[in-house]
């Protein structure tokens, strides 16, 4: 095996089990290895640290166990039969009240660079390195030995993969075919998830119990939920008895699941609408009146560099939304850019609210759903972070 030896003293990350090993800190590559082969990492004395991807970047081995094993079929078997576990242990998986969940969340699951989840019948798996690409068909042959529901595993990774890695990946089936689209059941509510064309895996499951919070303030609320995508927090909305429901996003395709999603649950309803806008012009441009906000924007920093100016973009928007929001509501704001700190995201909302001459009281603060779990050795994974606040 090809042997990545770290400098003096940079094996104090691993020893305290951080799974990503940086180009910085290596001093020597024992041989040429393939981007996505497995190496083993070893200190300055030639002490085994871990097995892990090796990859072109920054981060240059994701680790895949700090014990010398193979990583091999049974290696597979066991850790997403471990993760698959820890959903029953929460409940999740709960036919047909909830058939949708993650059930791999990369290095919370302690498998860098890897994402699967669950819509019934059908795994939808993401490679986010080469390692992960490489073992792609031992990985879906796992999740179906592991989870008894799965029978078809999609992959679709054409746009997570490294964009300079050696690599021609197609998405599709690797393991059984099912429908193009489904109905995902979450919470006893019918959503509707496009894995061949829409973002992430088709539907974003980690807002799920951040929903179910919305449903429960909503009744009698006239309600906005921007960059709505699939149209989630709006359903929760109207089980929750709003009095009015609009759904705003930019893309018209976002729009037309959101149209199936109430049509599906709500075949009646005449108090929902949505609009194909950009989330800027219409806040400004807003004629009604709402007393619940829901700012659940993408991700305005993916990388360190976009840091500065993605807090700006969260402070503008959310001035805006605290400037026209009625006085005595609620607004639900989140951020999903991993790069932000939870105090960088509340000195946004701070920044904007004191602008706004508002004053606000935090109620909930908000996170990801147990099951995209945080590794308590790797902080980084804790990506989502989301305040509830009253606004007078």
């Amino acid at each position: 095996m090809i042997t990545v030896q770290l400098k003096p003293k940079k094996e104090e990350s691993l020893l305290r089990f951080h799974p990503w090993v940086f180009s910085g800190a290596i001093q020597r590559i024992t041989g040429k290895p393939q981007e996505g082969e497995v190496v083993e990492v070893v200190d300055q004395q030639g002490n085994f640290l871990a097995v892990g991807h090796y990859q072109i970047g920054s981060i240059a081995v994701r680790v895949m166990s700090f014990d010398k094993q193979n990583i091999d079929s049974d290696f597979w078997q066991k850790k997403i039969s471990q993760a698959y576990g820890v959903r029953v242990e929460l409940g999740l998986i709960n036919p047909p009240y909830n058939n949708t969940y993650r059930l791999i969340h990369g290095e919370g699951d302690f498998l860098p660079g890897l994402i699967v989840d669950v819509y019934d019948d059908t795994a939808v798996f993401q490679a986010h390195s080469v390692g992960m690409h490489l073992n792609r068909q031992m990985i879906a042959e796992a999740i179906v030995a592991a989870v008894p529901a799965v029978r078809n595993v999609f992959y679709k990774s054409e746009t997570t993969l490294p964009f300079n890695a050696p690599v021609n990946p197609e998405d599709g089936y690797l393991i059984g075919k099912a429908s193009d689209t489904f109905k995902a059941v979450e919470n006893g509510l019918e959503l509707q998830v496009d894995w061949l064309k829409g973002q992430k895996t088709g539907f974003f499951v980690d807002q799920r119990d951040n929903r179910a919070l919305l449903e429960k303030y909503s009744a009698g609320k006239k309600v906005l939920n921007m960059f709505c995508y699939t149209g989630g927090f709006s359903v929760y909305a109207l089980r929750g008895g709003a009095k009015l429901v609009h759904s705003v996003d930019s893309s018209a395709k976002a729009i037309e699941l959101t149209d199936k999603n109430i049509s599906v649950n709500f075949p009646d309803a005449k108090n929902h609408c949505s609009y194909a806008e950009d989330a800027f012009r219409f806040l400004n441009d807003m004629h009604e009146e709402y007393d619940l906000i829901i700012l659940d924007p993408p991700a305005f920093a993916k990388h360190r560099d976009a840091v500065r100016n993605a807090l700006k973009g969260y402070k503008r928007l959310n001035l805006k939304a605290l400037q026209q929001i009625k006085p005595n509501s609620i607004l639900f704001t989140f951020s999903c850019s991993q790069v932000i700190s939870k105090d960088q995201f509340r000195l946004a909302v701070f920044s904007a609210a004191a602008e706004a001459k508002r004053n606000v009281r935090i109620l909930h603060q908000l996170t990801q759903p147990a099951d995209h779990p945080i590794n308590i050795y790797h902080p980084e994974g804790e990506y989502l972070k989301g305040l509830v606040l009253y606004v007078e």
